[in-house]
C-alpha cells in the first residue's frame, strides 16, 4: 500500500491509477487507499517547501488526487451507508488553493457526509447561499494564505447577518490556521488535517 503514496509523490499518474484499480479489485478498504494518498500529498507538500517541486507539480498532484477520489467515490458511498449530515465546503475569497480542500472533500465523503463544494476564491455570499439551499449544519472553510484571514472573518459575519450563525458550526483549516485564527475570525474550531476535519464534523453533530 505504501507504493500508492510513493507513486503519487513521484507524480506517476498512469501507474498510480492502475495500482488503485488493482487494490480495489482485490477488496482493499478504500479509506486506507485514501489515507495512503493523503500521505503522498504530504510528501508533495514537503518537496514543494524544499524547492524540489514547483507550482505545476502541486497542480499535477492535485489532479491525480482528484482522479483517485473519483475512482473511489462509488466504493466510499457504498461503504458509508446513511448520510450523517450535509457540509458546505470551500476555499475563501482571495485564495485559489484547492488541494487541501479536495483532501477534506474526499475524506468527509468517506466519513459519511454529503458535501457541497463551492470551489475556490468563494465569496461570503456563495457560502451563505449554499447553506440556505442545503440546510447544512456545518461550514468548512479552507485557507492557505494568511492574507485571506479577513475573508474567513467576512464569511463568518455574512453567516451571522443571514441569521444562520446559531444553526451552523464553522470549522477552518489550512497550513497557517490555528486557534488564534479561530479567535480572530469568530469560527468555532480548526482542523490540523483532513482526518481531523472529519473528526471535528462528527463531534459537532
Amino acid at each position: 500500500m505504501a507504493k500508492i503514496s510513493e507513486l503519487l509523490a513521484s507524480l506517476e499518474m498512469d501507474e498510480l491509477m492502475e495500482l488503485v484499480q488493482q487494490e480495489l479489485e482485490n477488496g482493499t478498504d478504500p479509506v486506507s487507499i485514501l489515507k495512503e494518498c493523503e500521505a503522498g500529498m504530504v510528501k508533495v507538500g514537503e518537496l514543494f517547501s524544499s524547492g524540489d517541486y514547483f507550482v505545476s507539480d502541486l497542480m499535477m498532484s492535485g489532479e491525480m488526487f482528484k482522479e483517485v477520489g473519483t475512482m473511489l467515490e462509488p466504493y466510499l458511498d457504498g461503504k458509508t451507508g446513511d448520510i450523517l449530515a450535509k457540509v458546505v465546503l470551500g476555499t475563501v475569497e482571495g485564495d485559489i488553493h484547492d488541494i487541501g480542500k479536495d483532501l477534506v472533500y474526499v475524506m468527509l465523503k468517506s466519513g459519511g457526509f454529503d458535501v457541497i463544494d463551492v470551489g475556490v476564491d468563494a465569496k461570503p455570499e456563495a457560502f451563505v447561499n449554499a447553506l440556505k439551499e442545503s440546510g447544512a449544519p456545518i461550514l468548512a472553510l479552507s485557507c492557505l494564505l494568511t492574507t485571506a484571514y479577513d475573508s474567513i472573518s467576512n464569511t463568518v459575519k455574512a453567516v451571522e447577518a443571514a441569521g444562520l450563525r446559531d444553526q451552523v458550526k464553522i470549522i477552518i483549516g489550512g497550513g497557517p490556521t490555528d486557534e488564534s485564527v479561530v479567535r480572530y475570525t469568530g469560527a468555532d474550531a480548526v482542523g490540523d488535517d483532513a482526518q481531523s476535519a472529519v473528526k471535528l464534523c462528527k463531534e459537532m453533530l
